[in-house]
Parts: structure tokens; C-alpha cells; sequence
């Protein structure tokens, strides 16, 4: 039974499509949706060998405007219980599910290359997804 719906938003339109989906599955559940945007922290830069940090209040400001936009994207969808992330949008999406939950994450239509390079966030969540994953494709997937 399906008791959580999580979907991943990166503020793509794949990932708009993913939203809606996974609203008309939390829907057809009764189950509350979880929106789900993960941040990348900076890698710290190496100036003359001293490690730069990021500045905490810049950090945070950025944690806010996602948490804003989310929360913009979610509107027309009330009860969404929003979550804004910092780290591997593939673990922290898999982290927060459970077997009884459905992640919903789009395929973005990356090229072949492009895939090898970076990788693909649904592919991981697939292979290490405790639960049901959906895989919401839009462009071109080769």
C-alpha cells in the first residue's frame, strides 16, 4: 500500500511533468505528496592551497529562494509538504523513501554522452529505491 508519494523537482520542465504525475498518483492513493527539491553544496574552491567555504548566510539564502520557488511550483497543489535538500538529489531522494512509498523522478532527455558523463539522478534512484519508482519521460531519450 502507498502511504507517502515523493517526487524530485530540479524546476525542469521534465520535472514539471513528474509534479503532475505524481500528483494525480497521491490523488488516486489518497496518499500525501511530498515535493522534494535537493540542492548541490559548492565544492570548495582551492585559492593559492586554502580552502574557501562558502558563507553560511549565503547558503541559507539559497535554501529560502528554493524553498520559495518549490512552494511556487506547489500552489495549485494544497497539502504538498515540501522539502528542500542539500546533497545527491539521487540519495537524499531515496533516503527519505520508504517501501511504502512511490518516488516519482523525471528522465530528462539527455543525449547518450551526456548521460555517460553526468550520469542519470533516475537511473540511481531505480537501482537503489527501497519502493516503487516512476519514471516520468519527456524529449528525447536515446
Amino acid at each position: 500500500m502507498i502511504h507517502r508519494v515523493i517526487v524530485g523537482v530540479d524546476f525542469s520542465d521534465a520535472s514539471r511533468a513528474a509534479l503532475a504525475k505524481a500528483a494525480a498518483w497521491a490523488r488516486t492513493f489518497g496518499a500525501p505528496l511530498v515535493a522534494v527539491h535537493v540542492l548541490q553544496p559548492p565544492a570548495p574552491m582551492l585559492p593559492e592551497a586554502q580552502i574557501a567555504l562558502p558563507d553560511p548566510a549565503w547558503l541559507q539564502s539559497m535554501e529560502a529562494h528554493a524553498r520559495d520557488h518549490l512552494g511556487q511550483w506547489v500552489g495549485d497543489l494544497p497539502g504538498t509538504a515540501l522539502e528542500v535538500k542539500w546533497g545527491s538529489p539521487a540519495e537524499e531522494l531515496v533516503a527519505l523513501a520508504d517501501a511504502d512509498s512511490l518516488l516519482v523522478v523525471a528522465q530528462v532527455g539527455h543525449s547518450g554522452i551526456e548521460r555517460l558523463l553526468f550520469g542519470s539522478t533516475a537511473a540511481r534512484v531505480v537501482k537503489h529505491a527501497p519502493c516503487d519508482v516512476l519514471v516520468v519521460r519527456q524529449g528525447k531519450v536515446r
